[in-house]
This record gives structure tokens, sequence and C-alpha cells, in this order.
């Protein structure tokens, strides 16, 4: 069943969220439960006016439909971002196609007729006219009927000719806020891959070896538990074996019983720290953050041996508004990275004003201590290829790394304040490995906020960052009003692409991550990523332990979904299942 939803407070589901079509499933034909939250899956792209500002669009009334080649596609009535009526799409009607209900290619727009407010549309493959038959209500309440035989051709409806009204049939359902619309059989595996891309796995079972032979407890405790989940993916956990009564100097064979080992990090592990970074520097966890406790006026580091140590370890500030003339305000975002020897923060701040908020690079001395201000060199402003600034007419922030097969990538959010605001947009370069802070390409945009999730009450796209995996590159990012509404997209390529071609780069169409994700976590974002000692990656993001509670850091793993994505919203509760957290294994000493 494909539905919208009724719009709720604005710090809650503001219309630009309710205007978008959601996706439920029924086994039954009866009892609907809904996907991915609760929240939208397609959304309407904005526009653009003559002075290239973004203006938001949400969409009415969708309606799937199967096409005659497997695929799928929907037509919906294009609004304004409150679900008014769009001038702009007069007679026309939004037309998308999709393979799989997950990804979706916005056409455009249908042209059904002229000068003509169309309140209601639906539409059907009949094969015996070898054509898609669209019918819709206008705004006058009158039905009419065209033939489309080409959905590519956005101009080849025949006719409009009046026909008889038509109604849907939607199943009853309690869905929080649902307006319901059609349902649709899918084929068992289109639905099973959908309901599981769109449903949060769960730990079902755990295994280990039945058997393993060892000469000395760091030997088995180098046996790992496969953790599986509801949807068949699978991830390592480390395991606490009992072996008190194994006697490593004599042969034998042991029964020996283990429990699996879940770290926990609790939320908050950092009140009023936003834009948390964890990074691993000779072997200790280096933790930094935006500090909203003082106004943003300095950058502290923690330091731990484990991860689970950054929680109480104190912080030292290595950076202030007080130590150079031209860093006064805004020392925003910062990140650490290693860049081959090298060890670097990527920052923001400005001389004193908004307006000149700009990305930095702030050096540590060959041999020189993270934890020691005076180690740190005087951060320096990132400039294009030709020493100029990055953005003359605006801000720029969130600068973030991608290195591969040698070469250096920066991504950023810029902000083009004059003469028109166009809100944040990313960007990626290419950029020296021995001097980070110069380009040595011309920027290319990456992402605008052109969806509803993204444009909710400001047009922010920014705090990209980088999952590297065998399979694809994803980047992450951050959007929205930097409130319970702020939410994560996500970016990815192909490794071997050309990572300056934004043709190579897929943007999803639906956030990730939001206040619907985890109870209690209210505009959960700006997200860095972590490895652990066991090869495990974690999600450092912020978010608010209330609606108006201050931006917090946390911590939670990363799964892999069934096609290899990132999940953010795999909670401990279902990461692992404490009663099946006990395992045993028989230990053959080997003597």
């Amino acid at each position: 069943m494909c539905y919208t939803r009724e719009p709720l407070d604005e710090s809650v589901y503001a219309p630009k969220l309710a205007c978008s079509m959601h996706l439920a499933y029924s086994e039954n034909g009866t009892d609907y439960r809904p996907l991915n939250h609760n929240s939208g899956v397609l959304f309407a792209k904005a526009t653009e006016n003559e002075h290239g500002q973004l203006q938001a669009k949400s969409l009415k009334n969708p309606y799937l439909f199967a096409r005659p080649d497997g695929t799928y596609g929907v037509v919906a009535v294009r609004t304004e971002h409150d679900g008014g009526p769009d001038a702009t799409s007069s007679g026309s009607v939004l037309l998308f196609v999709t393979s799989d209900l997950l990804q979706y290619e916005e056409v455009g727009l249908l042209k059904l007729q002229d000068a003509a407010n169309i309140e209601d549309v639906i539409c059907q493959y009949d094969e015996a006219r070898e054509g898609y038959v669209v019918r819709w209500r206008d705004g006058a309440g009158d039905y009419y009927a065209s033939l489309v035989a080409d959905l590519s051709n956005l101009e080849g409806a025949e006719g409009p000719d009046a026909t008889e009204a038509f109604s849907i049939e939607s199943p009853k359902t309690d869905i929080e806020g649902v307006v319901p619309r059609n349902t649709l059989a899918l084929p068992q595996q289109v639905a099973e891959r959908l309901t599981l891309k769109l449903s949060v796995p769960v730990n079902v079972r755990n295994e280990v070896p039945s058997s393993v032979a060892a000469g000395a407890k760091e030997e088995l405790d180098a046996v790992m538990a496969t953790a599986v989940y509801s949807d068949g993916t699978t991830a390592t956990k480390p395991v606490d074996w009992h072996t008190e009564a194994v006697d490593w100097s004599r042969a034998g064979t042991y029964r020996v019983t283990g429990r699996i080992r879940q770290d926990h990090y609790a939320f908050p592990m950092a009140s009023h720290r936003a834009d948390p970074n964890i990074f691993k520097w000779q072997g200790r966890y280096y933790f930094i953050a935006t500090n909203d406790k003082n106004g943003n006026k300095s950058l502290g580091i923690r330091v731990a041996d484990h991860m689970s140590g950054l929680e109480q370890a104190e912080e030292t500030v290595i950076l202030d508004t007080e130590m150079h003339d031209h860093l006064k305000a805004f020392l925003w975002a910062p990140e650490l990275h290693a860049i081959g020897e090298e060890l670097y923060i990527f920052h923001a701040g400005s001389t004193g004003e908004f307006a000149d908020i700009q990305s930095h690079v702030m050096k540590l001395r060959s041999g020189g201590d993270p934890m020691v201000a005076a180690d740190w060199e005087r951060p320096v402003l990132v400039v294009k290829r030709d020493g100029t600034p990055l953005c003359k007419n605006g801000i720029t922030l969130d600068m973030t790394i991608i290195l591969r097969e040698g070469r250096l990538y920066v991504l950023w959010a810029e902000r083009v304040l004059s003469p028109h605001d166009l809100g944040s947009w990313i960007y990626i370069a290419e950029a020296d490995l021995g001097q980070p802070w110069r380009l040595t390409s011309d920027p290319v945009l990456l992402t605008r906020p052109d969806y509803g999730w993204a444009n909710n009450r400001t047009f922010v796209d920014e705090g990209p960052y980088v999952i590297l995996t065998d399979k694809r590159i994803f980047v992450t990012f951050s959007s929205a009003l930097v409130d319970a509404t702020y939410c994560v997209g996500l970016l990815s390529v192909d490794p071997g692409a050309d990572l300056l071609d934004p043709n190579n780069w897929t943007k999803g169409n639906y956030p990730i991550l939001t206040s619907r994700s985890v109870p209690g976590e209210y505009g959960p974002g700006h997200n860095s990523y972590v490895q652990d000692d066991q090869g495990l990656i974690w999600n450092v993001y912020h978010a608010r332990p209330g609606i108006e509670a201050p931006r917090s850091s946390g911590i939670r793993r990363v799964h892999f979904d069934i096609d290899g994505y990132p999940v953010l919203d795999l909670t401990e509760e279902k990461d692992l299942d404490p009663a099946l957290a006990d395992v045993a294994i028989e230990v053959t000493v080997k003597g």
C-alpha cells in the first residue's frame, strides 16, 4: 500500500515529510504494517527559480502501478511544500519510475491538459491498447482520461477525454496519520527485498565453531562469534570465554562456555557536544567535537586506550578563539584525519562574523602530541588551486576527506549568501596530499537539498563523511534545520568510478536516520565513523535526548544490510539478544 500522512507539529512531522509517498505491506491483504518507521520513501524534487534558489515541492495522492517490463511507476499530484496547489504544475502530474520501489527516478511532469488544477490521478497499463491509461479529477470535479503510449514522452498524452468518476478502494488501517491510497500485489522476491531493506534487522541467533584446537588462552580469545540477523545478514562479535578450568599446560579436551561481548555506549556519551569525531591514531582513540557548552569558542580533545574510556576522559583544549587573530568565532565541526604519516584537524572558523566562516586545516607538528595545544601548527585557510578562497560570497564548513589509490579528495558544505542565499550544498574536489588545504581540481557539486526531508525548515545538505567498503564508497550527509528535524541522507559510488563525475554518484530518495529511527533520539546527524580493534565500524553522531534538549554525542555500531549498505538505526537491543548471548565450544588443548 502506498500512502501519505497527515502532518503533525513542525518539529515532529512537518508537511514536507508528511506530503511524500510512504509504503506499508500486508501478507494477507488486510493487516498493513508501515515500513521505514512510518516515514516517506519518495519525495518530489524542488524546482529552481531564476536566481538559482530552490523552491521546495511536495506531493499528494500518489498512485502506484505496475509496468509490463516488471518495473513500477508512480503518478502523483505535485504541490507546494505545504501541500497547497502548485501553479507551476497546472494541467500536469508528476511521474516516477522504479525497478525496486526503493530508488526512484523522477521522470518529470506529464502534461495531461491545459490550465487545469489536477486534484487526483490514477494510472494503469492497458494491454489491449498497448499504453497507459491515466485518469484524473480536476479542481472543478470533472473526470478525464488519456492514453500515454510512452512514459518517457511527457508531452505524449492523447486526449483528454471526459470519462466516468473513479474511486480507490483503500484498506482500513490504524497506521498513525495514514492517508491511504492504492494497493498493489508484488512478486515474492520483490516484496521480501523491499520489506527487508525498509525494516530494522533483529538478532535471531549466534554461532561459534563447534570445536577448536588452541595452545593458549590468547588463541581461544581470537575465536569470534557470528551474529545472525532476521534478514540473513551477519556480524562478527568478540566472546569473553570462561577458561578458568582449562589447564593450558596439559593436552586434553574441555567444554568451554562464554558470553558474547556487546560494547555498551549509553546515549548521550557527551552532552553539549555536536558534530563528533573519533579517530584512531597510533593505537589510541581521540574524540573531538563542536563545543556547544561555551558557544563554539573552543575545540577540545579526549584520548583513551579504548573507545569505552572516552566518556569519562578529561578534555584538553587545543584551539580557542583567543589563540589566533584570524579565528575569533564559530569553531565548528572538527575532524581528525591522517594523511600519510601526518595528522591534521579539518575544521571551520571565522574572523568574527557568520558570513566569514571558512574551512581550515591544522597540522600536528612532526612527532607532536595531539593533546598538546602548542604541538599544533597555525590553522591554514583552504583555498582553490589558484589560491583564492573556496567561496567568496558565502561560507564553507564541514570539510572531510576520502583517501583512495594514492589520491586525496575533500568534500565540504558551501553556502552562497549573496546576492541570494542558495542554502548549503555539498562539493567535492581533489586536493594536494602534502598540502591538503589546497585544491588541485575545480569543485564539483555532489548534492543539494532538493528533497523535502533535506529542506525541512531550511535548505541544508552538510556534514559529509565517508564509509569505505569493498562494495561501495558511501558518504552520509546531514540535512534540514539543526533541531529535531535534522536527519541523515546517503550518497554512494562504485569504488572504481571517477569520484569527480557527479553522474557516477547515486543519492538515496529518503533519509536513513531520523528522529523516528531510534526512540528518544531527536535530530540525529553529522556523523563520522571509526573502526575498532575488532574491525567493527561505529557511527559517531549527535542527537538530542529530548526535542528541546542540547545536541549531544552518541556511539552506535554500523550494520550492513542485504546489499551491503549501512544501517544506522540498529539499536543495542536488536544488535544482540541477551537471551542468545551465551555460547559454548569444545577446546582441544595441544599441550
